[in-house]
């Protein structure tokens, strides 16, 4: 069911969607940690908090916006498709008339960790019910309809500003795991060979655009500056 599944999530999810998404998540976090350290006159504890409630809400803006971009449209009024619940927080479908991919941001503790369970994932999980395999199945069982999916992020620890790991994940109806999880770069392999090596730390963007935000893949602690030696050693030339 794996491959099966994600061979439905290519078919229906923009591959420049994804490496916009992946970008976007990458900026704002670094963006939100930028506003707190800058403009907040707030203890370490304090800071890491604001930063973690900015980053998200910037985060969740540029879901939108980039959904948008790419012909996603977000839910009305937050209703889930065919089902009563109701989502608080934006959710993005693609697929057109037929069978389609309602897609979510989210937050994860660290990478393969569910999200916090709240209403709009409890209700965005209900659809997937049909992918969850059971004992018995009858005629008039759910049949395959949208799925929904979650782009999930996680913060890097050891450094505020960065992300630790962006990923595609479907939960499964009772949010007790994950039926289908890849990270982003993983994931995006799967395009074709017409894509191979342009993965999120590729392609280059066109000529006279800035380039985009990109994970680092070697990654070190930040260092405040009044920590850094090589900084001490060059305020004191500057004294001297």
């Amino acid at each position: 069911m794996p491959n099966d599944l994600k061979k439905r999530l290519i078919s229906t999810l923009p591959r420049d969607l994804l490496i916009d998404l992946f970008d976007m998540a990458a900026a704002r976090a670094l963006k939100a940690y930028e506003i707190v350290r800058d403009g907040a006159d707030l203890d370490t504890k304090r800071a890491n908090e604001s930063i973690g409630q900015l980053r998200f809400r910037m985060q969740e803006k540029g879901f939108v916006e980039t959904c948008q971009k790419h012909g996603g449209v977000i839910l009305v009024d937050g209703v889930i498709p065919g089902v009563a619940a109701k989502a608080f927080q934006p959710f993005a479908r693609f697929g057109g008339e037929g069978p389609g991919v309602v897609l979510a941001l989210a937050t994860m503790p660290t990478p393969r960790e569910l999200p916090a369970k709240n209403r709009s994932r409890l209700a965005g999980v209900t659809l997937n019910f049909n992918l969850t395999q059971r004992l018995f199945t009858m005629p008039d069982d759910p049949q395959p309809g949208d799925i929904f999916v979650c782009l999930v992020v996680a913060r890097d620890r050891a450094s505020p500003g960065l992300i630790d790991e962006i990923a595609v994940g479907v939960i499964d109806d009772e949010y007790k795991a994950y039926l289908f999880y890849e990270p982003i770069a993983q994931f995006l392999d799967g395009y074709g060979a017409d894509d191979a090596g342009k993965g999120p730390e590729g392609p280059n963007p066109p000529s006279g655009e800035p380039p985009l935000v990109r994970l680092k893949r070697t990654r070190k602690p930040f260092t405040p500056p009044e920590d850094d030696p090589g900084d001490a050693a060059n305020d004191h030339k500057k004294e001297g």
